[in-house]
């Protein structure tokens, strides 16, 4: 099959289109023809070494944790897939080698849910790996029904994903997010607040009595002006800083959730639910991707396109 492949740490420059054998099927696993993977910046930030201290590596590597396809292959003893289902999830394992930058991969049933019907094939590789870290940072918060809730880089790929989730749980919604994605945020039903100096006086002009819970999608100031918001210091969960737990709030590293994304599969087939796709690219432009995402000025999810 082919694959991008690196064969040591390195940049967007090192990736390489190979052949690559085809991955084996594990009990509990199932094959995958992909259609699409998702491009995260956590990909590259993985190739460059950066989490090699916490995240065993093998090479030559697949990069990739985020894939939308179709099954090919049921392992022995799977009763959730057939073939020819169509799948999207976040395989996330427990070496980072095989991944979904490929025309085939292997993924164990607890990593993937039904793609739905509403999703493009682009819009489902988009949606696991930054939609699950909203909706189980969301989860950590305990957001309710008449809540109000401030999330930091509301417009961002986790942010508005988020956002879309907690107003779809019937929650209020108040975004920083810089001034030209205002209008991007108020059609997400949002209430935006820029950043800087004097958020808090801005966010609690809006909520005056402070805010229920806060989701915090960018670290730093941000993190710091939100204990001062916030009615129950517990209600606040950061995936940028784990220094966060120390105030009494939550660190949230995104984990494989079959449940999860069978929630947001249901959120996307009640049209509560869409994911903004920047651009595609073909799985041979994976540096492109990469470069693109490296710049960090895109609105949406940037997705290869395979097949």
């Amino acid at each position: 099959m082919k694959a991008i492949t690196l064969k040591r740490y390195g940049s967007a420059d090192d990736l390489e289109l190979s052949d690559h054998p085809e991955p084996k099927v594990a009990p509990g696993e199932v094959l995958v023809r992909v259609r699409a993977a998702g491009v995260n910046p956590v990909d590259w930030k993985l190739a460059e070494g950066r989490l090699d201290g916490l995240m065993e590596s093998r090479f030559p590597q697949i990069p990739g944790w985020d894939v939308a396809g179709v099954v090919e292959r049921v392992g022995f003893d799977v009763a959730e897939f057939a073939v020819g289902d169509e799948v999207f999830g976040y395989i996330r394992k427990d070496t980072v080698q095989l991944g979904a930058y490929a025309e085939l991969v292997s993924a164990h049933v607890r990593m993937l849910a039904h793609k739905p019907a509403s999703l493009s094939w682009e819009q489902a590789a988009g949606l696991p790996l930054a939609g699950l870290t909203a909706y189980q940072a969301i989860e950590r918060v305990k957001v309710a029904a008449g809540q109000t809730v401030l999330i930091h880089a509301a417009a961002g790929g986790v942010g508005s994903l988020g956002a879309q989730i907690a107003r779809a749980r019937g929650a209020r919604v108040i975004g920083t997010a810089s001034e030209h994605n205002h209008a991007f945020l108020r059609g997400l039903g949002v209430e935006p607040v820029v950043y800087g100096e004097g958020l808090a006086d801005r966010v609690l002009a809006l909520a005056p009595g402070g805010v229920d819970a806060v989701l915090d999608f960018v670290g730093g100031e941000a993190l710091e002006v939100s204990w001062r918001l916030l009615r129950e210091p517990g209600r606040l969960a950061s995936i940028v800083e784990p220094g966060a737990r120390s105030g009494g709030g939550h660190y949230v590293w995104v984990r494989p959730d079959a449940d999860g994304l069978a929630a947001l599969a249901r959120l996307a087939e009640e049209g509560r639910l869409s994911v903004p796709v920047a651009r595609a690219l073909p799985l041979a432009e994976a540096a492109e991707a990469w470069r693109i995402s490296r710049a960090g000025r895109t609105r949406g999810k940037l997705v290869l396109t395979v097949g």
